[in-house]
């Protein structure tokens, strides 16, 4: 049974503005402004950003720290990966998707969520635009609800007699998936005693979110689409 969550958070920003005089107002509003940490990158193609992603840059170390106030909660990095034939990371239909869209790599690692309990498969599809991406992300779903692909897990070690990543290559497993500039990243989740996650499962909800949303799109993607500003040393009088 395959079970679908597909995360997307939409996230509202409100702000208010008062100014008690026209000239006060707009000086106050610009000293007291924070100089900006950073300037955007554009990440909507591979044409304006063509350095492929590398293995270190998603998954740089043997863990991934979610809340920092639990640093002993921490998803444990098994093994990074990275596909230049993208047909691997998927099945069916969806393998097939994704390469009719321009997929010129995966960058995935399998990892131990923090309980222990389930293993996890975290990755980024590199697609040619965000058109592309967004094409993918409106098509997996469908491919997935009839039954016709589906995102795969990474079981580095499924060959070896006691595995412990086997179950992502043979049990039920659920899968989300978003999309950032011409990025799809997904997520496979499998119990590690390769038992059925119960549909609704609070647990992989959380993992999903961790991963996909927190994760992958939030810090791997922030940083590539980010180029942080350097504070200038002060000039001598």
């Amino acid at each position: 049974m395959l079970g679908v969550l597909a995360v997307l958070t939409v996230c509202g920003v409100g702000s208010f503005l008062m100014v008690l005089d026209e000239k006060k107002g707009s000086e106050a509003q610009a000293n007291s402004s924070p100089p900006p940490t950073a300037t955007p990158i554009d990440i909507t193609s591979r044409e304006v950003d063509p350095k492929p992603l590398t293995a270190n840059e998603v998954f740089p170390g043997k863990q991934i720290v979610i809340d920092p106030a639990k640093p002993t909660e921490v998803y444990a990095v098994i093994k990074p990966q990275v596909l230049t034939d993208c047909r691997a990371a998927a099945s069916g239909e969806i393998s097939k998707l994704i390469t009719s869209l321009g997929c010129s790599q995966v960058v995935r690692g399998t990892m131990r969520s923090p309980n222990g309990a389930y293993l996890v498969t975290g990755g980024i599809v590199n697609l040619e635009t965000v058109a592309n991406a967004e094409k993918a992300y409106e098509a997996i779903k469908p491919i997935v609800d009839d039954g016709k692909g589906r995102f795969l897990g990474y079981a580095p070690d499924r060959q070896a007699k006691n595995s412990v990543t086997k179950p992502l290559a043979l049990a039920s497993t659920h899968a989300g998936w978003n999309i950032r500039g011409h990025y799809l990243v997904y997520c496979v989740i499998a119990r590690s005693d390769g038992e059925e996650i119960p549909i609704g499962d609070p647990f992989a909800k959380q993992i999903l979110f961790d991963v996909i949303e927190f994760y992958l799109r939030g810090k791997v993607l922030e940083e590539r689409a980010s180029d942080p500003v350097t504070s200038a040393a002060p000039s001598a009088s």
